[in-house]
């Protein structure tokens, strides 16, 4: 099934993926951002979002917690792809800054690497409009005890 195909009549590993697209955009946080999910396959996620002033520290560029949340949520929807009844846990998570941006689009990359039962490993990157790397990360993530199906913002609605 092609990506677009997914897109148009998701079903089995495909509402799996647009329901944590719908919970990702569920969540409070995710309102100080604009920005979005997408899930672009097993293992894959890819957040897009734009850099504003208001993110910036004291020498105008974005804060390092921005990098850690845009990390930290590709990495983490693209390990929870694997895992379609457990909501997973961030345990750790280390980051490397390459290059301060100020403004435009970032793209925060996402990848599974390892794990299928309890403890997932997955890496991130972001990458500027111009295509160049400005951080990446690896974190772990473990399976907790809250059902995604218990979740509000973990839904489905068909077109």
């Amino acid at each position: 099934m092609t990506q677009r195909e997914d897109r148009e009549a998701p079903s089995g590993a495909g509402l799996h993926y647009r329901a944590l697209e719908s919970l990702y955009a569920s969540a409070q946080i995710n309102r100080l951002f604009d920005s979005r999910l997408d899930i672009t396959g097993e293992g894959q996620a890819r957040i897009t979002f734009t850099i504003e002033p208001s993110f910036y520290h004291a020498a105008g560029a974005a804060h390092g917690t921005v990098y850690f949340k845009m990390l930290d949520d590709a990495a983490f929807y693209a390990a929870n792809t694997l895992v379609t009844d457990r909501f997973l846990l961030t345990t750790g998570f280390n980051l490397h800054f390459t290059k301060p941006v100020t403004e435009g689009i970032v793209t925060a990359e996402g990848r599974w690497i390892s794990g299928h039962r309890r403890v997932f490993v997955a890496e991130s990157r972001l990458v500027d409009r111009k295509g160049a790397e400005i951080g990446r990360g690896t974190g772990t993530f473990m399976r907790s005890r809250i059902p995604l199906s218990g979740l509000p913002g973990y839904t489905f609605e068909r077109a």
